[in-house]
């Protein structure tokens, strides 16, 4: 019996596409939500009287990391 699969062509795989769309999107997303992370921690930070425990960059950057698939998913 012959095999065959030793002659078979190498098939490469395809690389994802780059992302250069998604990083702009998620830059610009990322800096419209900047402002506001700070206005709502300071004014969170004021009513309790202590620092939260997410910092501003931290909010920004998850409120960009949730909103940025939902642009490329519609």
């Amino acid at each position: 019996m012959t095999d065959f699969t030793t002659d078979a062509p190498v098939l490469r795989s395809r690389t994802a596409p780059p992302k250069r769309e998604y990083y702009a999107y998620f830059t610009l997303i990322f800096l419209a939500t900047l402002p506001l992370a700070f206005l709502t921690w300071g004014l969170s930070a004021a009513r309790r009287m202590e620092l939260p425990e997410k910092g501003p960059l931290a909010k920004a950057w998850t409120q960009a990391r949730i909103i940025t698939p939902h642009i490329f998913n519609a």
